[in-house]
């Protein structure tokens, strides 16, 4: 339960980050960008997973670049459900996409499966 809260909070991170750079990509409140997070958060779960199998020609064809605009797409569909969050145009919706998957990759290096914080030592032989 505290990674699945983790997690959203480091996604609201990333569509906060987001909404602040991306021309295009708002937020009206604190409450829109949680919501924003669980939104997506959900939609990664359950709508990305079919998606990306039934797309799987294109984004072996153009050698993964088609996962970009297919995030842009579930960043889209979130601030479609959501009040208060609103996704305006293609390229906004692909910078936004970049900026949450690059915030959300950096944030998940540092959280092991269960959502805790890990930190890893490696000692060198014979010290």
């Amino acid at each position: 339960m505290l990674g699945l809260i983790l997690r959203t909070i480091i996604t609201g991170l990333g569509i906060w980050l987001a909404a602040y750079l991306v021309p295009g990509v708002n937020a009206s409140s604190t409450e829109a960008l949680i919501w924003a997070a669980i939104a997506l958060g959900l939609i990664n779960a359950f709508v990305r997973p079919v998606l990306v199998l039934l797309t799987l020609p294109f984004t072996i064809l153009t050698l993964g670049v088609f996962l970009l605009i297919l995030n842009a797409g579930m960043l889209n569909l979130a601030g479609w459900f959501v009040d208060g969050f609103d996704v305006v145009g293609f390229w906004s919706a692909v910078f936004g996409a970049i900026i949450v998957s690059v915030v959300s990759g950096l944030c998940s290096r540092f959280i092991g499966p269960k959502g805790s914080y890990e930190v890893l030592v490696v000692r060198r032989g014979g010290e």
